[in-house]
């Protein structure tokens, strides 16, 4: 039987991971935790607060629970890690290192872990980035995930552990609000959208950049996790395209929908690091070795998008 834990499970990657994981494991086969005192999602799973710097509590829980699989989604995401550079730091790597001791002494089989884009930065080519380009990142969140990357596949080389990794593209959805990652944009101007009628960007109009749909997201966290291991050849983490486009680009599709949306544009520090990540990457690998392949493009996804949001901000003349 397999027993699911989720670190980070309230937030905008965890909420509708778990939400997926239950339906298929069942809910008594997942604990979800978070930092928060209380579980401030509508899920009716177990829930228990957790700090993921203490490596106590962690073992505690696994232990309690009988866990086989950890899904470790708990971070400081990129625009907040440059503000606070060594919690950044702490939290994305130190924690990380723990889940991958436990793999190694069999406390826990599987592990899950998502890297980012962000890993690339100086150096790597910007168009359809190769699954082995430069990795020289610029951002403390780009350093940490590098690093988490080389340990990944160090244990799995050294000790045989079964982890496995997403470059998470920017992540689009409606069912939480953004967290603090410079791609929040995509999330953040539908709202605006929807509840004010104009938006004010904090990247440039032609800054584009990889992106992908939540439902996408989701779904290939879940196939590459039930794949076989042995089709499981990047022990990085693998890239993972669906759609690129840029601050223009989806306000024109909005506009299909709410014709005197605005939008202007104020570049702030966010801009300086949308600079140094790729405009679209290459799966190749995840499309052969796990049969990735997305199912949202940009018209589509703007269209569950302002659907939703309406529905849950109770808005019936947008």
């Amino acid at each position: 039987m397999t027993k699911i834990l989720i670190t980070g499970a309230l937030g905008q990657i965890g909420s509708e991971l778990s939400t997926a994981l239950t339906k298929v494991y069942g809910p008594e086969n997942v604990i979800i935790t978070d930092i928060h005192d209380t579980n401030t999602s509508d899920l009716p799973l177990h829930y228990e607060k957790l700090d993921v710097n203490n490596e106590k509590a962690i073992q505690e829980i696994i232990e309690k629970h009988q866990i086989n699989d950890v899904y470790h989604l708990a971070a400081m995401l990129s625009a907040t890690a440059e503000k606070f550079p060594v919690k950044g730091w702490e939290l994305n790597t130190h924690s990380l290192l723990y889940f991958l001791e436990l793999a190694r002494n069999k406390k826990i089989q599987k592990l899950f872990w998502p890297s980012s884009i962000a890993v690339f930065g100086r150096g790597a080519q910007k168009e359809n980035t190769p699954q082995e380009d430069v990795k020289n990142p610029l951002t403390m969140y780009g350093i940490a995930k590098s690093a988490g990357e080389g340990f990944c596949e160090i244990y799995h080389k050294n000790y045989g552990v079964d982890v496995r990794s997403i470059r998470y593209p920017g992540l689009i959805s409606w069912k939480t609000q953004p967290g603090g990652g410079t791609t929040d944009y995509a999330v953040d101007i539908y709202y605006k959208a929807l509840e004010q009628g104009k938006y004010t960007g904090f990247l440039n109009a032609k800054s584009r950049l990889p992106m992908m749909y939540m439902d996408d997201a989701v779904r290939a966290t879940i196939e590459l996790m039930q794949a076989p291991a042995e089709n499981i050849l990047v022990r990085t983490a693998y890239n993972l395209q669906a759609i690129s486009f840029n601050p223009e680009e989806i306000a024109y599709e909005i506009k299909k929908h709410i014709p005197n949306f605005q939008i202007d544009y104020q570049p702030d520090y966010r801009q300086q690091i949308a600079d140094n990540w790729p405009y679209s990457t290459n799966d190749i690998q995840a499309r052969e070795q796990w049969n990735w392949k997305e199912e949202f493009n940009l018209e589509s996804m703007t269209i569950e998008m302002l659907n939703n949001l309406k529905n849950k901000l109770k808005l019936t003349n947008s």
